[in-house]
């Protein structure tokens, strides 16, 4: 109904259609009346239709022949008063018969009141004459207005006194065609309007000290103020009017142009106009300024533009009509913005499909960057919504638009999402992947799948930086520190330090200690003094070889003393470079007994050393191990010596050394009288241990006896074999073969049981013992038993 405007309508409007068009295809309006609950429609044909809200026609009334000319409702809709072009008034009850009015006023030439009496007959007074026809009547409480030829008049019944006039502005105006429009905003203010002319009345009442002869109330004109066009219609709006204009665009040829809806502010002297909707109804150029209505719904702000052939209904925009004039002059933003600050109110919209329809535009208008941001907001945690625009932006090539604002927080989409993209940067941008793989956490995608591409792509580029960075930085994230630092000191990073030190990976720079120096001598130096406690460079190195770093035994004795404790010890007992004056001077300043023993024990001070357990250990179990250890009977002299006027080391002692060192002399030397820890315990001990010695001894000499004859037997059998002489074996003497080539002669051959053979004529002088021979070369060699004869004749 409005005009394309770039200014927000205030009102929408829609045709009262249904019943109604067919009612003004054959008829013509010329008034109405609203109600809450209905409407009742008068005609020029004099037919009363009531409606339902919709327009559809509920009941229908021949009232007279003529022009209907006003309907009136009480506050209740119960009685409904019509009055028509004839001069004839109808009233009717709640079920439309004749109706029990007991007050009603009517218009004419005069202003007539007609009242019941107590016979229930009707009583006729004159309120007012002579001054021309009554063109209007309003009815509010206890006041009525009226207009005529003159002006308005307003008639207060509770005193039943005129209380003023206003003037009619323009006289020159026939009022037949311009009529006056009357308008009660509420029980004490009416609008005037007539012409071009608007006048907003307040009725008040008198100060009693005033009043003389003069009426209780008057009435004070508030605001007063011309308009552009002629008024057919007023209606309140909060503080505001609704006027409803005639226009005439050419007042020569009185060429009839769209009749107008204004909304106006009024102020003390003039007005400000809110908005202004040319209204297209039908038939308008056929129309005239007396042939408009305007009625209005209190309870509903709903305004009803009455004209002959057309019904217009004019409602006030709620938040969902703001949202659809926004969305249609394309102000997404603002509509986002008005949907989400109502959303509870609004009924058609849904905010997120604003949203969506927001993204869309900014696609369309190819401003990706703005639509991709808007993602954030709009989509939310619908992770659905999310894949569907990422493949939307992946379709129209702008992936990377969308990348910078996908979820990566604890809502997450799957990681082929990132997958797809970070390849699509890899593909395109290098630079652009570098950033994501910084911003993006590890966990978003699967690190050794983008590793592998990575590689992929350095097959074809080797020496690309950001590639080989890119790189590391996956490595770090999978922990796999030795690569990452590889490539950092490849590449000569410049916060390759940095990264040891963010990362913890003193551990992995073990072996890269040498790179470090050669890239950057100063800060590797300022590196490994700073963190002495974490590299275990010379450690490792000892592990691996004890000789290969000798020239750093003197500096690892200090280092372990002050970093590594538990490993000094092992450390001097495997070293045989380090200097051992140093290593105890060490160890005597920060007191390190153990290792201070071992030491003076090492350079042969083992009394000194066995002073200190007992003395400052005070541990009685370590002095008798290391007495055992160094298994010397001076040592467990002084123990003895230390011990014997201390019970608890003597009970120790007893327990002990019965297989070192004879108990005897110890017990020699226990004063008399002295009370011993356990020592009925100790003496049964020493006693358990002599006899298990015993014990010992004679189970090794049943096995000794045992394997001596069995090894007797043993040798005895083996003698008595056969020794098998053939052509091969030969005289230890001439060295011919033992056996002759012709066996039919005689000869004579001996064979020892050391397997030795001679033949008898080339055996050497006898070596004999009470007449038994033995072989020469055993004898020589101080053989026994076994080098006896066994002699072989034929």
């Amino acid at each position: 109904m409005s005009e394309d405007s770039e200014e927000e309508p205030k009102l929408k409007y829609e045709r009262l259609s249904n019943g109604v068009t067919e009612i003004l295809q054959k008829d013509a309006a010329s008034c109405m009346t609203v109600h809450d609950k209905f409407l009742a429609l008068g005609t020029h044909f004099g037919k009363v239709f009531l409606l339902d809200i919709q327009g559809n026609v509920t009941q229908k009334f021949e009232i007279s022949s003529v022009k209907i000319n006003q309907i009136s409702l009480d506050e209740s809709g119960e009685h409904v008063g019509i009055c028509s072009e004839d001069g004839k008034v109808v009233a009717l009850h709640p079920q439309f018969t004749r109706s029990n009015y007991k007050q009603f006023v009517t218009g004419g030439n005069k202003l007539l009141l007609y009242e019941k009496n107590w016979l229930n007959r009707w009583k006729m007074s004159v309120l007012h004459e002579g001054e021309g026809s009554i063109t209007n009547i309003k009815w509010r409480a206890n006041l009525i207005a009226w207009a005529n030829n003159v002006g308005v008049k307003i008639y207060d019944f509770s005193t039943k006194q005129r209380i003023t006039n206003v003037l009619r502005d323009n006289v020159t105006l026939r009022p037949d065609m311009y009529p006056c429009s009357l308008c009660w905003k509420d029980n004490t203010t009416l609008i005037v309007g007539w012409g071009t002319s608007i006048k907003i009345c307040v009725v008040k009442e008198r100060n009693p000290t005033e009043m003389r002869d003069l009426p209780s109330r008057y009435v004070e004109i508030v605001s007063a103020f011309d308009t552009e066009f002629f008024i057919s219609g007023l209606a309140p709006l909060a503080d505001q009017l609704v006027t409803l204009f005639f226009v005439k665009e050419n007042s020569e040829h009185m060429f009839r142009a769209r009749p107008r809806l204004d909304i106006i502010q009024p102020l003390p002297e003039g007005c400000e106009e809110i908005s202004s909707d040319a209204l297209t109804v039908r038939n308008f150029q056929d129309n005239e300024c007396r042939d408009y209505r305007l009625e209005h719904s209190e309870g509903e702000s709903l305004f009803y533009i009455i004209s002959p052939k057309d019904i217009v209904v004019a409602k006030e925009r709620d938040q969902d009509d703001h949202i659809d004039w926004l969305l249609e002059k394309k102000k997404y933003e603002e509509a986002l913005m008005a949907a989400e600050i109502s959303f509870k109110n609004i009924k058609r919209h849904d905010v997120q499909k604003i949203g969506m329809s927001y993204i869309n535009h900014l696609v369309e208008k190819g401003d990706y960057d703005s639509a991709a941001r808007k993602c954030q907001k709009v989509l939310g945690k619908n992770m659905e919504l999310w894949e569907n625009e990422v493949y939307r932006f992946k379709t129209i090539g702008q992936l990377k638009a969308i990348s910078q604002y996908l979820p990566r927080g604890d809502l997450r989409l799957r990681p082929a999402i990132y997958e797809m993209i970070l390849h699509e940067f890899l593909r395109t941008d290098y630079e652009g992947f570098a950033t994501l793989i910084r911003e993006w956490p590890g966990e978003l995608y699967n690190n050794m799948a983008i590793v592998q591409a990575v590689t992929d792509h350095l097959k074809k580029d080797p020496t690309n930086s950001t590639l080989l960075t890119t790189l590391a930085e996956l490595y770090t994230y999978d922990q796999r520190y030795d690569r990452a630092l590889e490539i950092y000191l490849r590449l000569r990073h410049k916060d390759v330090y940095q990264l040891i030190h963010k990362h913890n990976l003193f551990s992995s720079i073990e072996d890269k200690i040498v790179l470090l120096m050669d890239f950057d001598k100063e800060k590797a130096v300022d590196m490994l003094l700073d963190n002495e406690d974490k590299i275990s460079y010379l450690h490792k190195l000892f592990k691996r070889d004890h000789h290969k770093g000798q020239r750093y035994h003197e500096r690892q004795i200090g280092l372990y003393a002050e970093y590594d404790r538990p490993n000094l010890l092992p450390f001097l007992r495997d070293s045989t470079h380090c200097p051992l004056e140093k290593a105890l001077e060490i160890c005597q300043q920060r007191n390190f007994v153990e290792e201070t023993v071992f030491l003076l024990s090492r350079m042969g001070n083992c009394r000194r050393a066995l002073q200190m357990i007992m003395e400052e250990l005070e541990d009685v179990d370590k002095a008798i191990e290391f007495a055992k250890e160094q298994d010397d009977a001076e040592l467990w002299e002084d123990l003895i010596s230390y011990s014997i006027d201390k019970p608890p080391f003597i009970t120790g002692l007893l327990n002990n050394i019965g297989t070192h060192v004879d108990p005897i002399l110890l017990i020699h030397r226990i004063k008399e009288g002295m009370e011993i820890p356990n020592l009925r315990d100790s003496l049964v001990k020493i006693l358990q241990d002599y006899n298990l010695q015993i014990l010992l001894r004679e189970g090794c000499k049943k096995i000794l006896v045992a394997d001596s004859l069995s090894l007797l037997q043993k040798m005895h059998r083996t003698q008595m074999r056969g020794v098998r002489v053939d052509e091969e074996n030969i005289c230890e003497s001439c060295h011919a073969t033992i056996l002759p080539s012709d066996m039919t002669r005689p000869f004579n051959v001996v064979v020892f049981h050391c397997r030795h053979m001679f033949h008898k004529e080339c055996l050497p002088s006898p070596a004999t013992i009470h007449g038994v021979q033995f072989c020469n070369i055993c004898s020589a060699k101080r053989r026994g038993p076994g080098s006896g004869i066994l002699e072989m004749k034929k």
